[in-house]
């Protein structure tokens, strides 16, 4: 983006600030004015949103996407735990460490057939960032840590957020399609991150790294066969779809256009919508 300038003016009692100057088309990557209805180059229809496209690109941009993921499932974790404390002191085994309630989980947004069968399927969203333990969590979180920065600086944030969420929630879907268990947890949204590293490494004939991911996940895949109540369905669902996501994020990856940007916002809602959904259909 260049020669990008602010332009105020009012609507009612609200100042708005207008953006004027150049942007680069989201589709056909040339020069254009950001205020331009439809991109004569392309005929793209509003590549700039109204001239509000920069301004939320900026935005978006400023936010530390991993700290945020990690965030907030410590947060419904704590709140989880909070939610029925005498149930999670009860560890019915080492593994099942600072477990939240089924209740807890439920109430937050736990997915599963039980869920679908009540017409919740904005579970798909919630569950993600809820976790079944101490050790679950800490595991996740770690990963989220390690591998949301690669996947942030190659894709863009706003990118890396609907990769994380797309693969989570279609990691979930197959889950419940197939078996219908109750489930939760980042795992999904995980192994969608490391497909998409794996995409890029191909695209960009970066072999090694290729490789090494794929190592990665293949060893993940196995070692859910050896703990109990690991959802290898969700994780094979959210791997084939990050790689999917990732096969459509075609050519200029760490750019991102205004569209991207209101997506990922879009996402951002509807993942918080989806847990509060969850909370207010359990009271």
């Amino acid at each position: 983006m260049t020669g990008v300038e602010g332009r105020e003016y009012r609507r009612g009692s609200v100042t708005l600030r207008k953006q004027s100057g150049a942007i680069v088309c989201p589709s056909c990557r040339r020069l254009i004015d950001v205020r331009e209805p439809r991109c004569p180059h392309c005929g793209r229809a509003q590549p700039g949103l109204f001239g509000y496209g920069p301004t939320l690109t900026r935005m978006l941009g400023t936010v530390d996407l991993v700290r945020i993921l990690a965030g907030a499932c410590v947060l419904l974790y704590a709140i989880s735990l909070a939610l029925d404390l005498k149930g999670a002191l009860s560890p019915r085994s080492w593994f099942g460490i600072l477990s939240p309630s089924s209740h807890a989980l439920r109430t937050l947004g736990m997915t599963g057939a039980f869920a679908w069968a009540q017409g919740h399927y904005w579970t798909l969203l919630s569950a993600i960032y809820l976790h079944g333990g101490l050790l679950h969590l800490v595991f996740n979180v770690m990963w989220i840590r390690d591998l949301g920065p690669a996947v942030e600086d190659i894709y863009g944030p706003g990118r890396a957020f609907l990769l994380f969420t797309g693969a989570g929630a279609g990691g979930f879907l197959v889950s419940n399609l197939i078996t219908g268990a109750p489930t939760v947890g980042a795992s999904g949204a995980i192994f969608g991150l490391l497909a998409a590293l794996i995409v890029h490494g191909r695209r960009a004939g970066r072999s090694t790294l290729s490789s090494q991911v794929l190592r990665w996940a293949g060893i993940l895949f196995v070692m859910g066969f050896l703990f109990p109540g690991v959802n290898n369905l969700a994780h094979l669902g959210g791997f084939a779809a990050g790689w999917l996501i990732a096969l459509l994020f075609k050519g200029g990856l760490t750019h991102e256009g205004p569209l991207t940007t209101v997506a990922a916002i879009v996402a951002a809602l509807a993942s918080v919508g989806a847990v509060a959904l969850s909370v207010a259909g359990a009271l």
